[in-house]
């Protein structure tokens, strides 16, 4: 039976019967036959100066917020110099990242506790997909490699983001796709 089912106010929602059946089966092939076809592309970022190019912008304000970020990532994230985070970063500074605490201190203690300082390069040397800027916010995009779940002997890159907001040209609050990080193991006696 052919048929329309309506909403509340006699608006259709769907149709069924034939078309539907045909469209679903046309779909279905469409995806069995294309589905070997359809590999993911590997994500591929650039560096050195022509990912500092990414960074700048025509608009002054938004080259300001660019150029904040660039700082963070390569001078606080690549380079580990965190006694410069002021420079980049507000006192409250808004965490989403699950393992990180809020504020200026908590980032700090959280990124100098893992690594040691290393000289500031001329370059970024982190991989960069894209960066942009809209209004108060600044997203960097870049790749990361992880092992392959279905085969441990190979890898797949994906994409990771950093969002910032910033506030008179320091991030005031951050973004990421981050997860929990599990439990240390139990060390062995």
């Amino acid at each position: 039976m052919l048929g329309r089912r309506l909403d509340r106010r006699g608006h259709g929602l769907y149709v069924t019967g034939m078309k539907t059946c045909r469209l679903l089966c046309i779909s279905l092939a469409v995806l069995i036959t294309c589905g070997p076809a359809i590999a993911q592309e590997p994500v591929v970022g650039v560096t050195g100066a022509e990912a500092d190019a990414l960074f700048v912008s025509k608009d002054p304000h938004l080259n300001i917020n660019k150029q904040a970020a660039y700082h963070i990532m390569k001078d606080l994230l690549e380079a580990n110099h965190w006694e410069l985070a002021d420079k980049w970063i507000t006192a409250r500074y808004i965490q989403h990242n699950p393992n990180v605490a809020s504020g200026l201190a908590g980032v700090v203690k959280f990124f100098t506790a893992m690594r040691k300082p290393t000289p500031i390069p001329e370059h970024l040397k982190t991989e960069i997909v894209a960066v942009v800027a809209e209004s108060d916010y600044v997203i960097v995009v870049r790749p990361r490699e992880y092992p392959d779940p279905r085969d441990p002997s190979k890898k797949y890159t994906t994409s990771w983001f950093d969002m910032w907001r910033f506030v008179g040209g320091k991030a005031d609050e951050h973004w990421d796709g981050a997860l929990i990080n599990p439990p240390a193991p139990p060390k062995a006696n």
